[in-house]
């Protein structure tokens, strides 16, 4: 039996067509639009390497609440800019900080998004790490290191602290190790054992992240981040990270960056049945609109590719600072 000539081109002829047939679909419901609330300003200020985002005061914060909701964005994550800074980033779970303010105003304006919490400390201490520092074990000329434990009970203060100023989610980004475990037992607690928390369980060492450091005003003042965020070597390990962060509580998981590790993202989806972000981080948006700005590449259709690519390699959902364009052309 004999059967007649496959001709795939037949399900691309019409754009009716390839929307009927389409494998993957993005939608605005899947962003989740990052925020910089700066409780020095009183007005927005740009962030130069990221066009189109800028720091913004709690009251923008608002502002923003009611955009997201009318464009149909599900939810955001937010990120503080203390007004003091110390080597022990005792802001970071200040109850009248910059983040802890953002959520109440933002709750009572738009009640249904939701806010998702970034808890580090690097943007609250003022040698940039995301851990409190020690003097290095043996080190005879001085030379610092994170103290693991240390971190973890600011981690779990300012964890705390964004839970009863009413987020939504807790998303721990420091990759120190524990994290997990810690915030939930302080969360739980607290009486806070409904909170969900988003693991970054899987966050690269990555060279993509500059422009963020600038919005967020937390670059390192010296050394690097290599010692505790993940080699971009390394595939087997970020099983490991998720696999570990499950165990200890985690109910959903994050690879950071997006476009690098695809590859990654998959692997993450395939082994472990909770949901999964990805985070299109602030490098792989700076080079899509330097790339636009210099006419090298239709900006929109561009965005709309790599979304879906971040989708197909198995994303529930995307941390993007395109998210509010995107959601317009949707």
């Amino acid at each position: 039996m004999s059967f007649p000539v496959q001709r795939p081109r037949r399900l691309r002829r019409t754009p009716g067509i390839r929307a009927l047939v389409r494998e993957t679909s993005v939608d605005p419901g899947d962003f989740v639009y990052p925020l910089f609330i700066n409780e020095t300003l009183t007005a927005p200020r740009p962030i130069g390497t990221m066009p189109g985002v800028s720091q913004i005061t709690v009251e923008g914060a608002v502002l923003e609440a009611k955009e997201l909701k009318s464009l149909g964005i599900g939810a955001t994550i937010l990120f503080g800019l203390p007004k003091t800074k110390d080597d022990r980033g005792t802001s970071a779970y200040d109850p009248n900080g910059p983040v802890p303010r953002a959520i109440a105003a933002m709750k009572d304006a738009v009640p249904e998004l939701v806010i998702i919490t970034d808890v580090c400390v690097d943007e609250y201490t003022d040698h940039g790490h995301c851990g409190i520092l020690r003097p290095m074990r043996g080190s005879r000329d001085g030379e610092l290191e994170v103290d693991n434990d240390a971190t973890l009970e600011v981690l779990t203060k300012a964890a705390i602290a964004h839970a009863r100023a009413g987020a939504d989610v807790i998303a721990p980004s420091d990759m120190m190790d524990g994290r997990v475990g810690a915030l939930r037992r302080g969360l739980d607690e607290a009486g806070f054992t409904d909170l969900p928390i988003l693991s970054y369980a899987v966050k690269y060492a990555s060279a993509f992240y500059g422009p963020f450091r600038e919005a967020a005003e937390c670059a390192p003042k010296f050394g690097d981040r290599a010692g505790y965020q993940m080699d971009p070597a390394n595939s087997r390990e970020a099983i490991k990270e998720a696999r570990l962060d499950l165990e200890e509580g985690a109910d959903m998981l994050m690879v950071k960056p997006a476009l690098p590790y695809l590859d990654i993202i998959r692997q993450v989806k395939d082994a472990f049945d909770v949901p999964v972000g990805a985070y299109n981080v602030s490098g792989e948006y700076a080079m899509i609109k330097a790339a636009a700005a210099a006419g090298m590449i239709d900006e929109a259709r561009a965005v709309r590719e790599l979304l879906t690519s971040i989708k197909r390699a198995g994303a529930d959902f995307i941390v993007t600072y395109h998210a509010k364009d995107a959601a317009k052309q949707l």
